[in-house]
């Protein structure tokens, strides 16, 4: 495919990303590519997205290098200008990045040649009763020490706004939607409305909102489900709610979910894929949908997604499963589909896919 500009976001505290980064600059550079860095920490400031990728000259590729975090920043860019995104993985934990950093550059030329697949992730979007904002005397409590805060949330004017729909705001999160407690002594309270109707009124630490690729994010942490990224829907978790009902519920994708702060309840935050974007008072909402847009991620082959689950949570076999025999096989299957069944998603053969430099040959 024509690739035009690269926009890279590195994590700078990382030598490691810093020299993946110099590598992609020598590719474009060879292959008479534009390249721009994009500095989400601009002079001591954040900028919105729009500002980020018309600063690097609208980019149609946009290559993170470090961990899931960093390849969130590169997604929330990618969304705005409709890119293509490639994570370089120099995480450890994560499960969003694709190539090893020893790979990029044969990563680059898969792209340049077409040897890629495009994975459509579901995104999350949202419209609220009022702008989002962080009133300047609140900055400093919900920063978290993270740095400056991103600007607030752009309205929509390609959408309708007003009366009981409030109004639509340009947000995108691959993960989650999150409404949280402000102080630690006082949870927030809000109604929960799924398809338009209560399912009930929590008191919580935080309520959640969460695609599947974010049920392995701050969703699973609070108990929720694992799900796959190739999945459709919406799962809503409570986060230490001080209820019977703690369970996670998983809304289709048209079935919008709803968080409305109760008239009794403190203030609470707002933030979308981790980033604090706005404070509601009692009697504000947001309500969280499917986004329009996917995000479009580079993908090289398959992605072993349950593989890699097993891996980055370190996942043992149950001690009474293998006391008295061996471990199941990590590779069940050494035969081909029949006909019938050729049209699952199933691993390849361990020997169809070589690997990319740095990877590990994958083994029956």
């Amino acid at each position: 495919m024509t690739v035009n500009r690269v926009g890279l976001v590195v994590h700078g505290g990382r030598p490691e990303a810093v020299a993946a980064a110099d590598a992609v600059r020598a590719w474009c550079a060879e292959h008479a590519v534009g390249c721009a860095a994009i500095d989400v920490w601009q002079e001591g400031e954040r900028h919105s997205a729009r500002e980020e990728v018309d600063s690097a000259g609208d980019p149609d590729l946009i290559v993170t290098l470090g961990g899931d975090g960093t390849f969130l920043r590169g997604a929330r860019l990618a969304a705005e200008n409709d890119a293509l995104v490639l994570g370089v993985d120099l995480g450890r934990v994560g499960f969003l990045t694709e190539v090893p950093a020893t790979a990029v550059r044969a990563a680059l030329d898969a792209v340049l040649e077409e040897q890629i697949t495009v994975e459509r992730r579901m995104m999350l979007t949202m419209r609220a009763s009022c702008r989002l904002e962080v009133p300047s005397h609140m900055e400093a409590l919900v920063r978290y020490g993270r740095g400056p805060l991103l600007p607030p949330p752009r309205v929509r004017t390609d959408c309708e706004s007003g009366d009981d729909w409030g109004v639509a705001l340009n947000v995108t999160a691959l993960n989650d939607i999150v409404l949280e407690k402000l102080a630690r002594d006082r949870q927030v309270s809000a109604g929960v409305y799924i398809a338009g109707r209560l399912l009930a009124s929590y008191s919580a630490d935080a309520l959640l909102v969460a695609t599947p690729t974010g049920s392995t994010a701050y969703s699973f942490a609070a108990g929720g489900p694992v799900v796959s990224p190739r999945a459709e829907g919406l799962v809503f978790t409570p986060v230490a709610p001080h209820m019977a009902f703690n369970r996670s519920v998983m809304a289709a994708p048209d079935e919008p979910i709803a968080l409305r702060v109760l008239e009794r309840s403190g203030q609470a935050a707002v933030s979308v894929d981790g980033q604090v974007r706005g404070v509601l008072d009692p009697g504000d909402w947001i309500g969280v949908y499917a986004a329009p847009r996917r995000l479009k991620a580079v993908r090289l082959g398959p992605m072993d997604f349950y593989g890699r689950l097993r891996e980055r949570m370190n996942l043992t076999d149950a001690p009474a499963a293998v006391a008295d025999g061996t471990a199941a096989p990590l590779w069940p299957v050494t035969t081909r589909p029949p006909g019938d069944l050729a049209h699952l998603a199933l691993p390849p053969m361990p020997d169809d896919t070589p690997p990319l430099p740095g990877d590990t040959p994958r083994r029956p």
